[in-house]
């Protein structure tokens, strides 16, 4: 059984990424995106002008920043890898995603981070929240290493739409 971390989020935030559920390097180091192959703050960074090495608390403050919340659709599920085929479907909680909206009225725009959160998401989230019809759905491409059929600056390319601002630091 794994569980996910608490949402990265400012009272502000517009835009909510999701994964779907952290894994084993970023559960070892207890921060989003640890694998240091998976492109999210390569990606993230680039778009918000991060230095690369920028400490991982700066990079959470400056995603909340510019409005950018992130977070995961799973609360808990058993998985044996880190692989989001390896999720056991029957495991599967989700986050309270109606709280969250509740508490982030500026969030419109939802952004997966890959198929596995879209999926899980619809499933699981989707029904239990009733009509928030101020909420658009974006899926992206993966930033895991796994999700190797795009360049870097494809995956760039895709992902500038989470911008919701001049970035500030």
């Amino acid at each position: 059984m794994v569980h996910s971390f608490a949402p990265i989020s400012s009272d502000d935030a517009q835009v909510l990424i999701l994964g779907s559920m952290p894994g084993k390097a970023s559960l070892e180091a207890n921060q989003y995106y640890a694998h240091p192959q998976n492109a999210f703050w390569k990606i993230v960074g680039h778009l918000l002008g991060l230095d690369p090495g920028t400490c991982y608390t700066d990079k959470t403050k400056i995603l909340t920043a510019n409005r950018v919340a992130l977070w995961d659709v799973l609360k808990t599920c058993t998985r044996n890898s880190s692989l989001d085929s390896d999720i056991v479907e029957s495991s599967i909680v989700p986050n309270d995603f109606k709280a969250f909206f509740a508490n982030h009225l500026d969030v419109s725009r939802v952004y997966f981070n890959g198929a596995m959160a879209e999926k899980t998401y619809r499933k699981h989230v989707v029904p239990t929240l009733g009509e928030i019809s101020r909420l658009t759905y974006v899926r992206l491409p993966s930033t895991s290493p796994a999700n190797a059929s795009l360049t870097l600056e494809a995956k760039i390319a895709a992902w500038k739409c989470i911008v919701t601002k001049p970035a500030r630091r």
